[in-house]
C-alpha cells in the first residue's frame, strides 16, 4: 500500500509539474525574431513612404530614426518637413541643412521619406579616368548584373569638384516638392574627401523610389555635405550591394492617407532630381 500511494504522488507531481510547464509556455513571451543587422536582414532594402507622396508635399515625420536605423546602416533619405538631407553611413546618421552643416540626428526625431540597407559589397568597380557624375553612373550601369534589382552603393575618395544641394524646413500648407527645389541652397566642394551613399533603383518600383541613381554625400569629417547634384571622379573604386528583398512601411496616417498617388508625377521627379 505504501508503494501504491508514492506511486500516486510520483504521478500527480509529474502532471503538476507538466501543467506548470505548459502555463509558463503559455505565458512566456515569444522567441524574439531575427535581431537587427542578422542575416535575415541584411540583403532588404527598408523603406518608409514613397518618392510620390514627397513630391506632393506629405513631409510630416512618420517614422523615428531609432527605428530606421534597427533597417541598416546605410541609407538616405530626409528629416521631418524636410529639414535637412539625410546621410547615413557606418551605422551614424546625419541631415545636412541648408548652412551646409551635417547635424547627428537624435534617435527620437523623425522622417517623412528614407530608405536603408546593413551594406555588404558584392562588387567593386574601378574607376581609372576622370568622370563626371553622369558619366560615372553610365560606366556603373554596365557593370551591374541585372536592370531589376535594387543595389545600394558607396563610394569613398577624395574628389576634385563635389556639387550637393539642401532644401529648407517647411511649414503648412507644404509646397510641391517641384516647388521647394527652386528655393535651394547649392554647395560646391573642391578637393574634397568624403563618402557617396545611395542607391539605384529599377524602373519597376517607379513611383515608390527613384528610378535610377539618388545619392547624397557628406565629407571624411562628417561636417557637411547634401543630396548629391554632381561631382568630379579622378580614380578609385565604387562599392555594390546587390540588394534582393524590399521592405516598405507606409505612414500610419497624416496626409498620407489621402494623397493621391495614382498620377504619373515623372516631370515632377524630374524637376527635383
Amino acid at each position: 500500500m505504501a508503494e501504491d500511494a508514492l506511486l500516486r504522488y510520483a504521478v500527480v507531481a509529474a502532471a503538476a509539474l507538466l501543467i506548470g510547464a505548459c502555463i509558463a509556455l503559455a505565458v512566456a513571451p515569444l522567441p524574439a525574431g531575427p535581431a537587427p543587422g542578422g542575416d535575415v536582414d541584411r540583403d532588404t532594402l527598408f523603406q518608409t513612404s514613397t518618392i510620390d507622396a514627397l513630391l506632393q508635399g506629405v513631409y510630416d515625420g512618420s517614422m523615428t530614426f531609432d527605428e530606421l536605423a534597427t533597417h541598416g546602416d546605410l541609407g538616405i533619405g530626409c528629416g521631418d518637413r524636410l529639414d535637412g538631407e539625410l546621410v547615413g553611413v557606418d551605422g551614424e546618421w546625419y541631415l545636412v541643412r541648408t548652412d551646409g552643416r551635417a547635424y547627428p540626428v537624435a534617435g527620437t526625431a523623425t522622417t517623412p521619406f528614407a530608405a536603408a540597407t546593413f551594406f555588404d559589397p558584392d562588387m567593386t568597380v574601378t574607376i581609372d579616368e576622370p568622370m563626371n557624375l553622369t558619366a560615372l553612373e553610365g560606366y556603373l550601369e554596365t557593370e551591374l548584373p541585372s536592370e531589376n534589382l535594387f543595389y545600394a552603393i558607396r563610394m569613398d575618395g577624395t574628389f576634385p569638384r563635389v556639387v550637393t544641394r539642401s532644401v529648407p524646413i517647411q511649414e503648412k500648407p507644404y509646397p510641391r516638392l517641384a516647388d521647394v527645389v527652386a528655393n535651394q541652397t547649392v554647395f560646391t566642394f573642391e578637393n574634397v574627401t568624403g563618402t557617396a551613399v545611395g542607391f539605384w533603383t529599377p524602373a519597376l518600383a517607379e513611383g515608390i523610389n527613384v528610378p535610377g541613381y539618388h545619392l547624397h554625400f557628406i565629407t571624411s569629417d562628417r561636417a557637411a555635405g547634401g543630396h548629391l547634384l554632381d561631382m568630379t571622379v579622378a580614380e578609385g573604386s565604387v562599392q555594390i550591394d546587390t540588394t534582393t528583398n524590399f521592405t516598405m512601411a507606409l505612414p500610419l496616417g497624416g496626409d498620407f492617407w489621402t494623397v493621391d498617388l495614382s498620377g504619373d508625377l515623372s516631370d515632377d521627379l524630374e524637376r527635383v532630381e
